[in-house]
Formats: structure tokens, sequence, C-alpha cells
């Protein structure tokens, strides 16, 4: 009874309405949930970070027990991601304890991050394919030992925005594995992805909290609201033009990108 009187409808709201759009596109929640936070509902940029990383690392753990049954997860490839963002993540959560987690300094470059990934992946969104087929052919050519260390390199950058914003796995992660393992099926690139964000979201939201930046009240609270959410999303996401959505979205991030820069 304790857990449900701390439950705040507004937030598990925030959480449905996130996780509907989730279902529905499959558009990582960061992107959205966390400038709802910070714009709509005042969140301090940290707390709204370290809260959200834990959530994800939640709902994504849901999402790999699906894809390894489905065996649809490359651990290869989500090995060698992880090889980069564990150590990244590590090393960028020291940082942000040196500049004071719930200081200027941090909040400052947590609100630069979130709104340059957050213009990022809405030009992902856009220009995803487009991207994939002007740079598809010049990734090839590269050899064996090459793609994986682009891979661990991948891995490590999106250890960096991740820990910072929250964002970043999910657009940026998918569209990097598109280039470098073209002949994997898309439905394997996402749940290698989708595995690869839970020891990175995992490890981020770990260390955040560590720093003092976690609200469990408003992570209880999401977590109610975006299961349902999620479940619907999917559901209805047949009946909605794919292309309508991404650039509905893009423009969403877009202009709240611009709020958090300007």
């Amino acid at each position: 009874m304790e857990f449900l009187h701390a439950i705040n409808p507004l937030y598990s709201l925030s959480g449905f309405v996130v996780g509907f759009l989730v279902g529905m596109t499959g558009v990582g929640g960061g992107s959205l949930m966390t400038p709802i936070l910070i714009l709509l509902f005042g969140i301090h940029p940290s707390t709204a970070v370290g809260t959200d990383l834990l959530y994800a690392s939640a709902t994504k753990t849901g999402g790999t027990l699906i894809h390894g049954y489905n065996k649809t997860i490359d651990w290869r490839v989500a090995g060698r991601l992880a090889l980069g963002s564990v150590p990244a993540t590590a090393i960028t959560i020291g940082i942000l304890a040196l500049l004071g987690v719930k200081g200027s300094a941090a909040n400052a470059l947590i609100t630069l991050v979130l709104g340059c990934v957050l213009l990022v992946t809405a030009l992902l969104l856009v220009l995803r394919k487009r991207i994939v087929a002007f740079y598809g052919p010049r990734v090839a050519k590269l050899s064996p030992a090459a793609i994986r260390k682009a891979t661990i390199i991948t891995g490590a950058v999106l250890g960096v925005l991740v820990s910072i914003s929250s964002v970043g796995a999910g657009a940026i992660g998918v569209t990097a594995l598109l280039l470098l393992y073209p002949d994997l099926r898309i439905v394997r690139i996402v749940g290698s992805d989708i595995a690869h964000a839970v020891p990175l979201t995992l490890v981020a939201g770990m260390g955040h909290w560590l720093l003092g930046s976690v609200d469990w009240m408003l992570f209880g609270s999401l977590l109610v609201g975006s299961l349902p959410g999620i479940v619907l999303g999917s559901l209805f996401s047949v009946r909605v033009s794919d292309g309508v959505l991404r650039y509905l979205l893009a423009a969403v991030l877009v202009a709240v990108a611009a709020k958090l820069l300007l």
C-alpha cells in the first residue's frame, strides 16, 4: 500500500504516453522521457537522466529476454559494443562526480549534450536510410578487424552520450550497426542494440544512483505507466504510417532540442 501512495499519477501518465510512442515507433524512451521530466516537471537534469537510465535498464531487460527467446540477438556484436561502452561509462560518471553532478557545470553539460543528441536523433529518424545507402558501400570495404575496432569505438561513444544525457543508444546505435553489419537482419540489429543497452544503462544508472541523482518514487511512477503503454503502442503500431510517425517525432525532438539549447 505504501508503494501505491508513493505513485505520482502525472508521472505515470507521462510514462504511459512515452511508452505508447515507444511501442509504436521503437524510438528510445530517453529521447522523449528525459526532456519531459526536465521541461514539463522541472526535474533537475541530473536526476532526470539518472532516473531515466535505471528506468531504461528495467524496460530493456524485458526486451532483451524477448529477443533472446526469439534468438534475435548477435551476442558477438553486443559484446563488442559493451567492451567500449562500459569503461567509457565508468570514466564519464567519474567526470560527472568531479564536476559535482548537481552543480551548474554538470547541469550545463547535461543540457548541452542532451540538446545536441536530440538533434542528431531527429536527423537520423528522417535520413537514416539515405545515410546507410550512401556510407554503406564505403564501410563494407573495411576489414573484419577494422569492423571490430569500429564497433568498440561506437560503444565508447554511446557510453559517453548515454551516461550524460540518457539518449543515443537506440537511434545512433542502430544506425551505426546498420552500417557496420549490413548482412545482419534488422531484427537482429535491434535485438543486439537492446541487449547492449542493458549493461550500458544499468552501469550508468547505478553510477548516477551512487552520485545521488536517482529519484526512486519517480522511477516507480514511470514504470507503472510505461509498461501498459508499451504493450498498447505495439498493438497500434501496425495501424499507423511509419513515415508519418518518424517525421512527427523528428519535429518534436527538434523543438525540444531548441528549447534546451536556446
